[in-house]
């Protein structure tokens, strides 16, 4: 299942700015001390801390001269207090403290907090004296949310020893306040030099940025704690919006309710799978199959006729029809569709073209949803968007980053520079529902009041792999033939694939997880009890 600290995290998710608006908001609306926000951060810091290493002994606790060092500040006068002992190294000069920070370094000072320069410490490294412990956990106080430039100079060296630490063994743990040091808050992305830590201990609001592209990388572990603002701070007049919505398998879990014990396979709609060019045959079989194990009442597939008795002998239930069968009925097959998923091993010659612009073709004149994936995607890539004449409204998007970057005439690096921008921008061009795949997928659909972006939180490393991208389209086209809306059965597909994967992975783990290994997790999870 998807990790309990990730089950546990808010839904809403907003950028840096957003979350400084909402502790502004604290203080200033609600009469909350700014300064005793900031030792409910250290208090809450350290008891996760402690939760995760209970036989920690040392805290070495690296600061600079924002709130986040004074957040660190805090945690290592606690610690002291607890009888741990804590030091601290000062990547910034006390005189340059401010505000609530000085008064935390104040605060430390009176708890009699061991404090050194960061420089002072390089020398005791290099002489062996700095005080070691076998049970010590480093606390990152660097760097907080505000930072949008790269990470140079002393801090970016600060930050380079602290990733060492736990690799040369002098570290249990890297435990990151609110943020690592050197990620974007908004984006994900490193800034340079960057803290990699076990474990982020994060506030007020989460931050979109640790749950998407390489922030789970960096994030580890995440613990969220609001710091017990009161409940206005998110829903007052002032308050900001939400910049996007987390989801978990929850949210299939509300729209897949029991079936009519009378229904029939008519009932319950028709998936058709176009794809599956010359030696792409599994392509097409693990959509379609994915689609029956999701529960679609039929499933046809247009494919080279030379796969034929490879998708019958391997799913049995599967209708397929060859292309090169005398006086294939095509057509006839795709209008009595309630849904098509064109892309999987579909490939990029003529016949690939042919079968792309009779797909569109179709769903223009008899306005059938389509699901397009993989080479789906790279071929209406090449075509100006208003020269495909479909209703874009009826149609469901799934690329991945570089799929993405073709869609919008970019690169790979910059839509992974920003996934949320890129998501948003490809719903603008291409319309209808767009998902941007990876870890942290991200969903955006056109709703009333505008585009709404979502992120899934479920899913492993072990699904970078072949033919999961297959399975996903089969997923979403059995649910939008079952009645879901485009949106929803997209939002829906992505939770439970990913959820899937995260079971296979739990039972025998990430590394050698293959696609066909979800359908048995898939067919349960569209039956929550």
């Amino acid at each position: 299942m998807m990790s309990e600290p990730l089950s546990r995290l808010p839904h809403a998710l907003y950028r840096a700015q957003d979350v400084q608006k909402l502790d502004q908001i604290a203080i200033t609306d609600c009469g909350i001390d700014s300064f005793k926000l900031m030792q409910r951060a250290g208090a809450v810091t350290l008891n996760a801390l402690l939760e995760y290493w209970p036989q920690t002994r040392l805290l070495r606790v690296f600061v600079g001269s924002g709130n986040n060092g004074g957040d660190g500040y805090i945690v290592a006068g606690l610690a002291q207090a607890q009888g741990l002992h804590a030091e601290v190294v000062q990547v910034s000069a006390p005189a340059a403290l401010q505000g609530d920070a000085r008064k935390a370094w104040e605060w430390a000072t009176q708890k009699q907090v061991h404090m050194l320069s960061f420089e002072d410490y390089l020398a005791a490294v290099a002489s062996n004296t700095a005080a070691a412990s076998a049970h010590t956990v480093v606390v990152d106080g660097l760097l907080g949310t505000g930072i949008t430039c790269k990470v140079e100079g002393v801090f970016a060296q600060a930050i380079d020893h602290i990733n060492h630490c736990t690799k040369n063994k002098t570290a249990a743990a890297v435990v990151a306040i609110d943020i690592p040091s050197g990620l974007s808050a908004d984006t994900g992305c490193p800034l340079g030099a960057t803290v990699k830590a076990d474990l982020t201990v994060t506030f007020i609001g989460m931050k979109q940025g640790l749950l998407t592209g390489r922030g789970r990388e960096f994030a580890g572990s995440i613990s969220f704690n609001n710091l017990d603002v009161p409940a206005a701070v998110y829903a007052g007049s002032k308050s900001p919006a939400v910049a996007a919505q987390r989801i978990d398998i929850n949210e299939a879990t509300r729209h897949l309710l029991p079936r009519n014990p009378a229904s029939h396979k008519g009932d319950h709609g028709h998936v058709v799978v176009v794809g599956g060019d010359a030696g792409y045959g599994g392509a097409v079989m693990l959509a379609a199959t994915a689609a029956l194990r999701a529960g679609a009442g039929l499933v046809s597939v247009i494919t080279r006729s030379l796969h034929r008795p490879a998708l019958i002998a391997h799913t049995p239930e599967l209708m397929v029809l060859g292309t090169e069968d005398e006086q294939a009925p095509l057509q006839a097959l795709l209008d009595k569709a309630s849904v098509i998923v064109i892309g999987p091993g579909l490939g990029q010659g003529q016949w690939s073209r042919h079968l792309l612009q009779l797909v569109l073709s179709t769903q223009s004149a008899r306005r059938i949803p389509l699901v397009i994936d993989a080479d789906g995607l790279r071929l209406l890539a090449e075509k100006p968007v208003a020269s495909t004449g479909v209703k874009r409204s009826l149609w469901i998007l799934t690329p991945h980053p570089g799929e993405a970057a073709q869609l919008l005439d970019s690169s790979t690096e910059a839509i992974q520079s920003d996934r949320f921008a890129a998501v948003r921008a490809l719903q603008a061009k291409w319309g209808g529902c767009c998902l941007l795949k990876g870890s942290g997928s991200l969903i955006c659909c056109e709703e009333a009041d505008g585009q709404q972006v979502f992120l899934s939180t479920e899913g492993n490393s072990g699904m970078a792999t072949a033919g999961m991208g297959d399975v996903l389209s089969g997923i979403t086209a059995s649910l939008v033939a079952q009645g879901l809306s485009l949106a929803d059965s997209l939002r829906c597909a992505v939770v439970i694939h990913g959820e899937a994967g995260d079971l296979a992975a739990q039972q025998h783990g990430p590394r050698g997880l293959l696609a066909s290994d979800l359908f048995r997790h898939i067919q349960q999870l569209v039956n929550p009890i």
